[in-house]
């Protein structure tokens, strides 16, 4: 019993551990709490730029959320589903960009897609989030050709306005014949025929709702 050390009783050394363990974990809170309003922020910027992107010929932004009657500018914290407005110089309406996700080959991609109401198309795709395999379902975001599918995509309504006449599927590479589809990457089919399937779904609940509250987004007040 000599032998062992008081500091190196069992007690101790368990209250060495315990201490430990409670600093790293005020640390990592700390640092959490201190980086979160930062990530945040870039989050916010990174959104913005997105809307654009979508949307080029859009001047402007200002964000909507999605109610029981159709959607109502923004003026607090978020608490339900949010789309974006594009709007020209002059205030016009160019179209409006919304968010989407779906699961992927590796995990969740999250995307934001612009709809022009002219059009009656999806005119712009950017990845905001993607775990996709590098160098090969990660060219969502970046090939030329499967970006051009994105120029005019269409969405357009059945007469009653219900749902999209023709659903967005993804097809083999170099055999696209239809302004509905999607020409998949080479080697990346899974990770195209992901972002078809989210479009799918995002398409067939948001076109019919934001075209039938049209009008909610003509007029809102002052850009944000």
């Amino acid at each position: 019993m000599d032998a062992v050390a008081k500091g190196d009783s069992p007690l101790e050394m368990y209250r060495a551990l315990v201490g430990i363990g409670v600093v790293c974990g005020l640390l990592i809170v700390s640092v959490f709490q201190g980086t979160k309003p930062i990530i945040e922020a870039n989050k916010a910027a990174a959104l913005e730029r997105a809307i654009f992107q979508v949307l080029p010929a859009a001047k402007q932004s200002k964000t909507f959320a999605a109610t029981d009657d159709g959607f109502k500018l923004l003026e607090g914290p978020a608490t339900g589903p949010l789309v974006f407005g594009g709007y020209a110089e002059d205030g016009s309406l160019v179209g409006l960009a919304i968010p989407a996700a779906g699961m992927g080959y590796a995990d969740t991609i999250r995307i934001l897609y612009g709809y022009s109401f002219e059009a009656h198309a999806i005119v712009g795709m950017v990845v905001l989030e993607s775990k996709e395999t590098p160098g090969l379902g990660d060219k969502i975001a970046s090939d030329p050709g499967f970006q051009a599918n994105f120029e005019a995509l269409d969405v357009s309504l059945s007469a009653d306005g219900s749902a999209p006449v023709h659903a967005v599927a993804a097809v083999k590479h170099g055999t696209k014949s239809n302004p509905w589809q999607l020409d998949s990457i080479t080697g990346a089919t899974i990770s195209s025929k992901a972002v078809a399937a989210m479009l799918r779904e995002s398409t067939t609940t948001w076109i019919p709702k934001v075209e039938k509250h049209k009008a909610d987004f003509m007029n809102p007040g002052g850009a944000k």
